[in-house]
């Protein structure tokens, strides 16, 4: 949630030009994901702060994998996921191991090395703190 602040002035203090805007993306989710690697591999950006906040930008969007080539991702920032469809075998290079389905919300560390597969096949959502399409 955000912070309660005066409607002239930010939480820093500084003047405001007015109300900010939220941003919708209507049925963002019905689109399949660009390729991204190996044969299964899907995601894509569909929202980010970059523009408005350089220096800390967040971006959103989809990942889905289907059955097939296990995806090994180090993350070079953090991310939130939360699985949406289907299931995914998660593990990290600790030896943690989950059988992810909808519900599931996992926090990927920076630095972290994970593996994603699935029977099936898998869709999530995330956001992480890096600039849009710096997956």
């Amino acid at each position: 949630m955000g912070s309660i602040i005066s409607k002239n002035k930010s939480s820093t203090g500084s003047k405001t030009a007015g109300p900010v805007p939220m941003t919708y993306y209507a049925k963002a989710q019905s689109v399949k994901p660009p390729l991204i690697a190996n044969e299964n591999a899907y995601l894509g950006d569909v929202s980010s702060s970059e523009k408005l906040d350089p220096e800390k930008p967040i971006s959103a969007g989809f990942y889905r994998l289907e059955k097939g080539t296990p995806l090994v991702y180090e993350y070079t920032y953090h991310e939130m996921k939360i699985i949406l469809e289907g299931s995914y075998d998660i593990s990290d290079e600790a030896g943690n191991k989950v059988h992810a389905v909808p519900g599931d919300v996992f926090y990927f560390p920076k630095g972290s090395k994970i593996t994603f597969t699935t029977e099936d096949y898998g869709l999530a959502f995330y956001t992480g703190q890096r600039k849009k399409d710096a997956a």
